[in-house]
């Protein structure tokens, strides 16, 4: 009588003697064997993947102490989507470069993600994150002067700061072309750090900045600008979107910062930081008493919704 057994694999009955089963059941489960330890390691390739694209070092643009809040933003948004895997590193470009440097340099590959305010061309040449994320605060501009001006421009009235003042600004920033476009008489440089003395120096009679900005940079100028001042009573006003911005091809990068921005909106943790780091221009900008010319900006490019300032200035 010969010996037969049977065997279940996966619903296949296999029905044959003793001997043969034994060996082409060993030659299977070693095949199953592998395959599992095929698939094992593959996922486990996969997991260490993903930890290291989640921790892989981020080169940002522009840095400096008056951007820290920026940053400090991106980092709570990849918090916010880390899913447990390490926090992403990430570090600054450190060289002195312009802005228009700095866009060449994302299309390369050399920085990941830039923090500008928004134009027609910017939006042809990288993928914006749409959420304003100084909510419209660097578009509320005060004026940097000389501080024996204080009362000269305090007597103008909106037309005679058009017909008698200068304003210098970086050549390469969003605002030259709307500042021009409302009729102001504006001097550029293509050095940031110029305007300081220029202005000193009477080439030009105002520096306009960000209400989050003005002071900020005077306070780490004060020694070698001594006789520069916030102007007291003037402002202006136009839209100017600030985004976060990554290489067109970068969308998970994209999708992942806007994912991360949305959720601390949600749980009012971008707020929070907001408030946190302009408390004291809020709070200056609620007791003073300002005469704030507002521009229109024809270099908004179609589809960005006007700034929502309830945040700093209803």
């Amino acid at each position: 009588m010969q010996i037969r057994a049977q065997f279940q694999l996966q619903g296949l009955s296999i029905d044959a003697p003793a001997r043969r089963v034994t060996t082409s059941g060993l030659c299977t489960w070693r095949m199953l064997y592998s395959l599992v330890l095929a698939l094992v390691c593959a996922h486990l390739l996969t997991l260490t993947t993903l930890v290291m694209a989640a921790s892989t070092p981020l080169t940002y643009f522009p840095a400096g102490l008056i951007y820290e809040y920026r940053w400090k933003l991106l980092e709570l948004a990849l918090a916010h989507t880390q899913d447990g895997s390490a926090a992403t590193q990430l570090n600054p470009y450190t060289e002195d470069i312009t802005q228009n440097r700095g866009v060449q340099l994302l299309q390369a590959g050399a920085i990941d993600v830039i923090a500008l305010g928004t134009n027609v061309e910017r939006e042809s040449q990288m993928a914006p994150v749409k959420i304003d994320i100084l909510r419209g605060i660097v578009g509320f501009r005060i004026f940097v002067i000389r501080a024996i001006d204080q009362q000269r421009i305090a007597n103008l009235d909106e037309q005679a700061m058009r017909q008698q003042l200068t304003f210098g600004l970086n050549s390469q920033w969003a605002d030259v072309p709307v500042m021009r476009a409302n009729g102001f008489t504006v001097e550029t440089s293509t050095s940031y750090e110029n305007l300081f003395g220029m202005l000193a120096a009477k080439r030009f009679d105002a520096f306009p900045r960000g209400l989050n900005e003005a002071s900020r940079e005077l306070e780490e100028r004060k020694v070698n600008y001594p006789q520069l001042a916030v102007e007291k009573t003037k402002a202006l006003f136009f839209p100017f979107p600030v985004y976060f911005w990554v290489k067109k091809d970068n969308k998970a990068l994209a999708r992942r910062i806007e994912h991360g921005l949305t959720l601390a909106l949600v749980d009012g943790s971008f707020r929070k930081l907001f408030e946190t780091y302009h408390a004291k221009e809020i709070a200056a900008l609620a007791k003073e008493k300002r005469l704030v010319i507002r521009l229109s900006n024809p270099n908004l490019p179609p589809g960005n919704p006007e700034p929502d300032t309830h945040w700093w200035w209803r």
